[in-house]
């Protein structure tokens, strides 16, 4: 195989780089390694996962295909952090059908799609508890960006919170709706459908 035609393969990544593989988040590139499977060559990508203790191996010519990329760009990551400070879009489904979406976006490996799960799940101290799904999806996505904007912006992963809970801190939260005005709306909402039956 000519060296032209490796690097084509490689989708220009390289060892000693960090890249992000959409089902487990930002990993780095220890080494290229060829293996014979089959009878067959294979150009794999060594993927450390130092959080998560794991190693992966990921045949070069499939990178794109499965989805890995390259850390975001700094104006992406701001773009990420300013979706947190929105307003939380919780549509009106079934928690199973919506934790499916959630975990989709997570997995995705797309930067505002996980900002947006971390947005739609962020409970202020003044909201009630999450339920143990919720939490487990939340802190899922948290770590997802955490790592991110920690690898891109070259910050330890505590400074990356510190820039995460700044801009959750900015969103218009429905924690300005007290308990009472939500049982409220809760009460309204069983009338209606009671009018409705």
């Amino acid at each position: 195989m000519t060296s032209a035609k490796k690097t084509a393969q490689r989708q220009g990544f390289k060892t000693g780089e960090s890249i992000v593989y959409p089902a487990h988040g930002v990993g780095e590139i220890v080494a290229i390694e060829e293996q014979e499977v089959a009878g067959y060559k294979l150009e794999l990508f060594v993927i450390t996962f130092e959080k998560d203790k794991m190693t992966l191996r990921v045949p070069t010519a499939k990178a794109a295909s499965v989805g890995m990329r390259k850390l975001a760009e700094s104006p992406l990551v701001g773009k990420a952090l300013e979706t947190l400070t929105g307003r939380a879009r919780v549509k009106r489904t079934m928690w199973s059908r919506r934790a499916q979406e959630y975990e989709a976006k997570i997995n995705s490996g797309d930067l505002i799609a996980i900002a947006e799960v971390v947005r739609d799940l962020y409970r202020s101290d003044a909201q009630p508890e999450q339920s143990y799904s919720e939490r487990q999806l939340y802190e899922a996505a948290i770590d997802r960006i955490l790592r991110e904007i920690s690898a891109v912006n070259q910050i330890t992963e505590t400074e990356a919170m510190k820039l995460i809970d700044d801009a959750l801190a900015k969103s218009p939260r429905r924690a300005a709706k007290t308990a009472a005005s939500e049982a409220e709306s809760e009460a309204e909402e069983e009338d209606l459908q009671d009018e409705a039956a």
